[in-house]
């Protein structure tokens, strides 16, 4: 009798311990559902691309309107106020983490704590870099930039304003931050949409009044402002105490500032290999093939923007998971290279493919003569560099940014050795397969890396890079075909196929019933306009 009774006590023990360990799993097992993901996803790539869209209208008006040297100070200014957030010490990625972090340990009261921690640290931060930015700003506008004297003055005083507004572009991506760590993408892309929008619209409102480019920038840095209030208020809808718990804690400040020491060196040296190409070409060619090398390397480039929308998803998802239970880290990895080649691999394959046929249309035969072989290595590159956002997310949410921030490290001075042989013996040719041929190493580095921390091989995973590697085989008859009647053919063959392999060896059953959900809604609401 006493046998069962502590058989007994010993089963409701293992129950409501069983209920504990859901609850804490509940809101994880949530982050990763496919409908979230998916809708984060797409979100974000709305987020991205509709200022672009605007930016196609508004930049005519504004090379008429401002002429060309106005104009092309105008798009440094952009450049300065996007890139800028790279100097924020990585903390902004690092409190994304964090938060993420202690939302999935079920840690929420020590949230606001952090918070307030993290803002006090970037807005330090931002008046350090505004500071240093402001002091270098007259030799940066007078002899980096060569900008002409008539325009000097004028430069120098938009640059001041940008660096005065620096503390504000840092604490917007903290607060940017906050919200993607609770997976709020909605609210985040309320505030990005408008704002991106706004980047290029404000430009064409002054035009009428003023072509002084300090007030261009005076009201694109007000745009930005009222972002930041805009950000601030939702931060402090979804954040439970956020206004109550205003306080700064030394032991989380050190945490977020080790973190973001190895996210700023990935943060400089990632965008220096992924540009330094150009100059070497520049250098070693001249500033003509640059063109030849840059206009396809920007079209082909733009596929990131799909990844980089779906690991801003995934990023704070791992960061949430990996900690608490690795099983729901690798599926949610298997999900990210699974989706990412799914979207990424067909577009790449249809560049390839048609190339020589889009720059002939665009630029004309002699350009297309002299960038489809760049575009079409470049390609492969992209797919590689897509698929290595995966474990490079993986990586840093599970807290390991100095793994990146190494392999990095150690990467530049090879890539640079083997660039400037390749440009000498090949030409552009040879930059593309350099910098493609450092992407797949890359990648194959962290895929190998991200195994090794997931600690078990995932079925769903080894799935997956089966069939990357037997559908990566198109690349072989894509890159050798020629003719506009061969090539139609093979992406009328090769597409229905990809399509069936997708839907009977890649997706699960779940993601084949939501495709299907959504299906028969789209076709029901077809036939219903029709009726």
């Amino acid at each position: 009798m006493k046998n069962q009774t502590k058989t007994g006590c010993a089963w409701l023990q293992k129950k409501e311990l069983r209920k504990v360990a859901d609850k804490k799993t509940e809101n994880t097992n949530n982050l990763i559902q496919g409908r979230i993901i998916a809708r984060n996803t797409i979100l974000n790539l709305f987020g991205y691309g509709t200022p672009l869209l605007v930016a196609l209208v508004t930049i005519p008006i504004l090379i008429k309107g401002l002429e060309a040297e106005r104009f092309g100070v105008l798009t440094l200014v952009w450049v300065l106020i996007s890139y800028i957030g790279l100097f924020d010490l990585g903390l902004g990625r690092a409190l994304i983490k964090l938060i993420a972090e202690k939302l999935g340990a079920n840690k929420k009261d020590e949230i606001p704590t952090l918070i307030w921690t993290g803002l006090s640290i970037m807005f330090c931060t931002g008046v350090i870099v505004g500071g240093v930015t402001a002091v270098f700003l007259p030799w940066f506008v007078k002899v980096l930039l060569n900008i002409p004297l008539d325009l000097q003055k004028e430069t120098l005083k938009a640059f001041y304003l940008i660096a005065g507004f620096v503390p504000i572009i840092v604490l917007s991506i903290a607060l940017r931050g906050i919200l993607e760590a609770h997976q709020r993408f909605d609210l985040t892309n309320i505030v990005r949409i408008p704002l991106g929008i706004f980047t290029f619209l404000a430009p064409v409102l002054v035009l009428p009044f003023s072509t002084s480019l300090f007030h261009i920038v005076a009201l694109i840095l007000t745009g930005r402002m009222l972002a930041c209030i805009v950000q601030a208020g939702f931060c402090f809808r979804i954040v439970p105490f956020l206004g109550n718990k205003i306080a700064f804690e030394s032991k989380m400040a050190g945490v977020l500032v080790r973190f973001g020491g190895w996210m700023t060196i990935t943060n400089i040296i990632s965008p220096i290999m992924i540009y330094l190409d150009r100059f070497f070409i520049s250098g070693i060619i001249s500033v003509s093939a640059v063109a030849y090398y840059a206009t396809p390397s920007e079209v082909v480039t733009k596929l990131t923007l799909i990844a980089g929308a779906m690991m801003a998803v995934f990023f704070p998802t791992f960061s949430s998971v990996f900690m608490q239970d690795k099983n729901y880290a690798a599926r949610l990895f298997a999900k990210g290279v699974k989706y990412v080649f799914m979207i990424i691999f067909p577009l790449s394959l249809l560049i390839v493919v048609l190339s020589y046929e889009g720059l002939s249309i665009w630029l004309g035969s002699e350009f297309a003569e002299k960038s489809t072989m760049v575009m079409q290595v470049l390609s492969l590159g992209v797919l590689f560099l897509c698929l290595g956002q995966v474990p490079y997310a993986l990586i840093q949410g599970a807290g390991r940014p100095d793994i990146t921030a190494k392999l990095h490290l150690i990467e530049i001075p090879f890539y640079i050795v083997v660039l400037f042989i390749m440009i000498n013996w090949y030409g552009i040719k040879g930059a593309s397969i350099a910098w493609a041929g450092r992407l797949a190493v890359d990648s194959a580095i962290m895929f190998y890396i991200a195994f090794k921390m997931l600690e078990k091989k995932n079925g769903q995973i080894i799935r997956v890079f089966v069939v990357i590697i037997l559908t990566s085989a198109a690349y072989i008859p894509a890159l050798i075909i020629s003719g506009i009647f061969q090539k139609s053919l093979f992406i009328c063959l090769f597409l229905p196929l990809y399509l069936l392999f997708v839907w009977f060896y890649i997706l699960n059953f779940r993601e084949k019933e939501i495709v299907h959900e959504k299906i028969i809604k789209i076709c029901k609401h077809v036939f219903s306009g029709h009726s």
